[in-house]
């Protein structure tokens, strides 16, 4: 067989998909954007790009070279957008640290992820001297002051982050190099086991970049992104690369706000002095939002927020269409880039009412580009599209992680078969819509029957009074297991046992649910709080174990 390859001249550029690539466009036509953060600090593109050259060359100065792990601990901020450029660019690895987990996780993280320097925010200074004895690898620490004086630290302190990096130079040149070299890793946060390390190479973020780029921006209004858009991440850029967005917002030229830490009121503030239009966060942030908007009386309207992390309660996205915010979801996890789907609403669609709208962008939605989406049952077979057959998610896209680091049969198990396995149990409807049914972990068998734990927490949630609600299967010797709902109330409204069950015997009367979806009364319980993961998913692993002590 004749070979087609395409045979370059020796002169030709071979373009490498290198996360420098995200900045040409950025700095040669919206140099003059601007960068602020907390709205304290700004400056422009053209600024960003010394500043990424001098983060450069002062962590090669603490000798970090090509293949080095660099660990960040820090809050929202320039900083962290520094990092994001900088560290992959020279050839290093972006380590970005969940400062949300114990002391003890994040020093097995570090451990694992063989992490040399840590670039770490004062804050979190008393946590890393913490664990400083047990430290396999980090030799240097550089720490985020944010203008606080710095107190005495027993840790190998190469000084603060501002006053280094006013003795580099910006001139560094920054090499091409294969485009399958990581660039970032981080590590889940699963509820069982050791956190697991996913990487991402330089081809990954890339590929992620421009296929979500190219959902978000083909709308022609709603659920969108354009290049006159404000954009604000409300996701920890420790957790998936804060879903792959600053690097999008780079790569179109946005105007960026980071917030540090995530405090309500100076989100709402953020948004009105700042005139943030496209955000992203978990559906638990943007109840926060929506609580301190009202507290406020600050306007919402216009506010485009994308929704991933875990399910948007129907009840909660009216709440934010009521105040006039474009919501909608994203999904994706850890191990996908991380989205790989976006509830847009389609071309020409008229909803029938509002509940049908809150449907619609509270779906699954539909895939970006470069995603192979399939639904699919035991034997890999694709399900039917009549929005009933129930599979699992699988997916191949080039930006997916190819494996955990160092866990190779954890590695395989994800990939089985040569698809990803998201665990996720879905149905797809005649038009292509997905929709979440619920974890396969997380699905309850009573009586014979499948029940969705997310259905019945969605239809709780909608009773008045209910603030937040989570839902497990729990063992019962006559059905096998039988749901067991927790609920939050409003502060100010009151709600009982009878209230949610009759309100959810109405939705079996109209046949939405399995009367084995209900709750018995004593299956009901009122608490103060539902326990969260670090990265505010409802932690059901522990709500079973508190259900069996």
């Amino acid at each position: 067989m004749q070979d087609n390859l395409i045979a370059p001249t020796p002169s030709a550029y071979t373009y490498p998909l290198l996360v420098k690539q995200l900045l040409l466009n950025a700095l040669s036509i919206h140099g003059d954007q601007e960068i602020t953060y907390r709205g304290e600090q700004r400056y422009s593109f053209r600024q960003f790009r010394v500043r990424v050259g001098q983060l450069a060359s002062m962590l090669r100065g603490l000798d970090v070279q090509n293949g080095s792990t660099v660990a960040v601990m820090d809050w929202d901020s320039h900083r962290y957008l520094e990092s994001y450029f900088a560290i992959p660019m020279m050839g290093a690895t972006l380590f970005t640290v969940n400062v949300r987990l114990s002391a003890q996780q994040i020093l097995y993280t570090l451990n694992d992820s063989r992490a040399e320097v840590v670039l770490v925010h004062a804050e979190f200074v008393p946590m890393l001297e913490e664990i400083e004895a047990d430290l396999k690898f980090v030799r240097q620490v550089v720490v985020l002051a944010d203008g606080e004086l710095m107190r005495p630290t027993t840790l190998p302190l190469a000084g603060e982050y501002e006053e280094l990096m006013a003795c580099a130079s910006a001139d560094f040149e920054f090499p091409d190099f294969d485009e399958r070299t990581r660039a970032a890793t981080f590590y889940t946060t699963g509820t069982t086991g050791d956190p697991k390390g996913v990487a991402y190479s330089h081809r990954d973020i890339v590929m992620h970049a421009m296929g979500t780029a190219m959902s978000l921006c083909v709308p022609r209004e709603g659920q969108r992104l354009h290049r006159e858009d404000v954009y604000m991440p409300i996701t920890p850029m420790f957790h998936v690369l804060a879903w792959g967005m600053p690097y999008i917002a780079v790569m179109l030229g946005l105007k960026t706000v980071l917030p540090g830490r995530y405090v309500p009121e100076r989100l709402v503030a953020l948004r009105q002095s700042e005139k943030v239009t496209f955000s992203h966060c978990v559906p638990t942030i943007l109840k926060m939002v929506l609580q301190a908007a009202d507290a406020h009386g600050q306007d919402l309207t216009g506010w485009k927020l994308m929704i991933g992390g875990s399910a948007l309660p129907p009840a909660l996205c009216e709440a934010a269409l009521e105040r006039g915010m474009d919501v909608f979801t994203a999904y994706g996890m850890s191990e996908t880039g991380p989205i790989v789907s976006l509830a847009q609403l389609p071309p020409g669609y008229a909803p029938k009412d509002r509940q049908d709208e809150v449907r619609m962008r509270c779906a699954t939605g539909r895939p970006v580009p470069f995603v192979d989406f399939r639904v699919v049952d035991e034997n890999m077979e694709d399900v039917a599209r009549d929005g009933k057959q129930q599979g699992e998610i699988v997916l191949r896209s080039p930006f997916l992680t190819k494996t955990y680091v160092g866990k190779p049969d954890a590695s395989e198990e994800l990939w089985a078969g040569g698809y990803l396995h998201t665990q996720d149990i879905a149905i797809v409807t005649s038009d292509g819509y997905i929709r979440i049914v619920d974890r396969i972990k997380d699905v309850i068998k009573t009586g014979g029957e499948w029940v969705s734990s997310i259905e019945v927490e969605s239809l709780i949630t909608g009773v008045a009074g209910v603030q937040e609600c989570a839902v497990i299967g729990v063992r019962d010797e006559k059905w096998g297991e039988r749901p067991m709902a927790f609920v939050v109330r409003e502060a100010e409204m009151g709600v009982c046992v009878e209230a949610i069950r009759e309100r959810l015997m109405q939705h079996v009367d109209a046949k939405r649910i399995s009367k084995y979806a209900v709750p018995d009364a004593d299956h009901i319980a009122f608490v103060g709080e539902i326990p969260k993961t670090s990265v505010g998913k409802i932690n059901k692993k522990l709500l079973r174990e508190q259900s069996r002590a």
